[in-house]
């Protein structure tokens, strides 16, 4: 978002007057296909002396946008990343948008990942279109992709043909409005009969069919009303460099393409989960936004990217402040804590890729920069302290691949805590935790790009260098085979001594039962008094692990005899030698390791699932069973493995599914229990 306080040589930023004079449009598809370049070129051209790029490979980490003036309209655009490890901003730019152009490249096929998003903005009635780029490449061919996309997408039908000289993409023809040819005569007649399918006036498939000519204005109008409605899916062929079908584009996006008042909102309760009616994209309805994205400024401080659902948004007015994300997911969020504040709003001002331009008021409909709101994070709620309401937060993929990262220095591990917390705040996709048993701070990430971007972040905007280190599962200990022991605690230096003796058994539990301690002393060899101490010693040495400072479970301390002095008997003469004993018991012959396992459920396209399978079975993977993944859609295609997984082979999962299963698969994982860790783990971990 912004990154200067401001630039001269922008014009004023936009001011609609209605909800109706507002785009909000954005940008999707595969990194690679030009969606940077694209949004460029579109800036360029409505905003004077806005250069465009010179290339098209650029990867875009990072949510982009830009509000600028486009023919009658204001138009909200926004550029997102197209690398799945930046899901987090991908997921904001469709929050705050009303339409999604899906930019693909003409030389290569439609990937799944892209029609699974294709496929989600059909669930919620958004409004696309599709950019057809890259036609000036060897292997490029626009009728082709244009039948992949019918496959592919449903009613998705070019409007727009490409005219090429030399592989140069240098025009386009409107097929209703354009003088076409020969060949472009199928291509204009598929356009005209699914245009008049949409249309609703039933009798003009008839009068179409019985010779009669249907005049191009009445075929525009149910045209743009059916991309509005996200019935009807336009393919535009675009060169974004040349500037070829740029105009086209954005006179579709003008004119077609629909307004905030159209598009439905989200749920909207309030923060006990009440009902709250009457909320409508209405500049005079009380306020209802959301804080989509948050970053921080090296010139302004906090910025806070706002999406406006209802009311208006006003500089110097206090708003109420509502975060209930883990409401939603169903746990605690780190950066995330529920909260219910009062603050006054900051600056506003209008986006602009590099730069922003202040303005005084954000109307329903609308977005702006909010500079300073310190008690909003991401997905947070901004609305009327009279009516404090919660917007549902969109959902995203819990984050899958953890890192561990260490300060590298005294100094860097002192502005470590605080650039973290600021992080985690900021970028929903990302999870903190501290693991105090393997002494690690960990980040769970969306992949490994994720990972190098959040430590780039680290260094370049906290100044903090931190180093990766493996990750470390957490173990557990545990006795294998009942043993009798005894531990003696026996120092005289001058003055009181400490005397204790303890005789006890130790064995087995079932997984998961914990520790147990059981008192079998008679005639009184172990003091009443001191029972307790014993049990208090054996806890605490078990929590501290006895063969490689792992804690110990699932076993039974049983005392059964002991020995005691009138005057040198203690507390901590029987803790330590209740832990003594247990030292004294362990070995490689009593005792073995467990390793954590996570349940994991796995969706997967029907024709990975085989390879999928091959790779569980790699990772001592025990699959439970499958069945079709009937939350991917009616049409079938998917199925869910269940699986259970040691912990410590899907430290890189994230990274080698999306590998075999060519970016379409995704999981969920939970623990479960602790295993025994096979014997030739357990060698390594000892000589290591």
């Amino acid at each position: 978002m912004a990154k200067t306080p401001g630039r001269s040589d922008l014009p004023a930023a936009p001011n609609p007057a209605s909800p109706q004079d507002i785009r909000n449009v954005v940008l999707v598809g595969p990194g690679g296909a030009g969606k940077t370049a694209l949004f460029e070129a579109l800036v360029a051209t409505r905003v004077p002396g806005q250069r465009t790029g010179t290339t098209e490979h650029v990867r875009t980490t990072t949510l982009t946008a830009a509000s600028f003036e486009s023919g009658a309209v204001t138009l909200n655009l926004f550029d997102t990343p197209g690398y799945p490890d930046f899901v987090g901003d991908l997921r904001a730019g469709l929050r705050a948008a009303d339409a999604a152009v899906f930019v693909i490249s003409g030389a290569d096929d439609v990937d799944r990942p892209v029609s699974l998003l294709w496929r989600e903005c059909a669930a919620v009635g958004m409004p696309r279109a599709v950019v057809v780029t890259h036609l000036d490449q060897p292997r490029a061919d626009f009728a082709a992709t244009v039948e992949m996309c019918r496959r592919t997408f449903g009613d998705a039908r070019a409007t727009h043909w490409p005219t090429l000289s030399d592989g140069e993409v240098t025009g386009v023809v409107g097929l209703l409005t354009g003088e076409t040819s020969e060949e472009h005569e199928d291509a204009r007649s598929a356009l005209i009969e699914s245009v008049i399918e949409e249309s609703e006036d039933a009798t003009l498939l008839d009068r179409y069919l019985e010779g009669e000519t249907i005049d191009t204005e009445s075929l525009l109008t149910d045209l743009r009303a059916a991309i509005a409605q996200g019935t009807f899916f336009p393919i535009v062929p675009v060169a974004p460099l040349t500037g070829a079908g740029i105009e086209e584009l954005l006179g579709m996006v003008e004119r077609a393409f629909p307004d905030p008042t159209v598009h439905p909102l989200p749920t909207v309760t309030s923060p006990a989960g009440g009902t709250i009616s009457g909320v409508a994209c209405d500049p005079d309805q009380p306020l209802v936004a959301e804080v989509v994205r948050t970053t921080t400024d090296p010139y302004v401080g906090r910025l806070s990217l706002v999406r406006v659902f209802s009311g208006t948004l006003r500089v110097d007015e206090t708003v109420h402040v509502s975060g209930h994300l883990g409401d939603f997911v169903g746990h605690d969020v780190a950066g995330h804590p529920a909260h219910d504040d009062d603050e006054r709003v900051g600056p506003l001002a209008s986006p602009f890729v590099d730069g922003h331009r202040p303005r005084g008021t954000a109307i329903a409909g609308d977005l702006a920069l909010v500079s300073k709101l310190t008690r909003a994070e991401t997905s947070d709620t901004l609305s009327s302290p009279e009516r404090p309401a919660v917007v549902a937060p969109w959902l995203l993929p819990e984050p899958q691949l953890p890192v561990a990262i260490r300060a590298a220095t005294k100094s860097d591990e002192d502005k470590l805590a605080g650039a973290l917390q600021r992080i985690v705040a900021e970028d929903v996709t990302v999870r903190l935790d501290h693991s105090a048993e393997t002494e690690q701070v960990v980040l769970w990430t969306m992949g490994q790009a994720h990972v190098d971007d959040l430590i780039a972040q680290l260094s370049d905007r906290y100044g903090v260098t931190v180093t990766a280190e493996p990750y470390r599962t957490a173990l557990r200990e545990t006795f294998v085979r009942k043993c009798s022991v005894q531990g003696r605690h026996v120092k005289q230096s001058g003055g009181h001594g400490q005397y204790a003796v303890c005789s006890i058994e130790i064995e087995p539990l079932p997984r998961g039962a914990g520790f147990e301690f059981v008192d079998k002393v008679v005639g009184g060899a172990v003091p009443r008094q001191f029972i307790p101490s014993v049990e208090k010693g054996a806890r605490l040495q078990l929590e501290k692990g006895l063969l490689t400072g792992h804690p110990v479970v699932d076993v039974r301390v049983t005392l059964t005899d002991g020995k005691a002095h009138s005057v040198d008997s203690s507390d901590v003469a029987f803790q330590t030698a209740a832990a003594l004993a247990l030292k004294e018991a362990a070995n490689e012959s009593t005792m073995a390791l467990l390793e954590p396992i996570d349940r994991v459920d796995i969706t997967i396209a029907d024709e990975y699932l085989g390879a999928v399978m091959s790779d569980l079975r790699g990772r001592r993977g025990q699959v439970l069973g499958t069945e079709p993944a009937d939350e991917m859609g009616p049409e079938g295609g998917w199925t869910v493995v269940h699986a259970e997984v040691p912990q410590s082979e899907l430290s890189r999962y994230p990274i080698d599914l999306r590998s075999v299963s060519h970016g379409t698969g995704s999981f969920v994982r939970e623990p479960v229990r602790h295993d025994l860790l096979p014997a030739d783990k357990v060698r390594d971990l000892l000589k290591a």
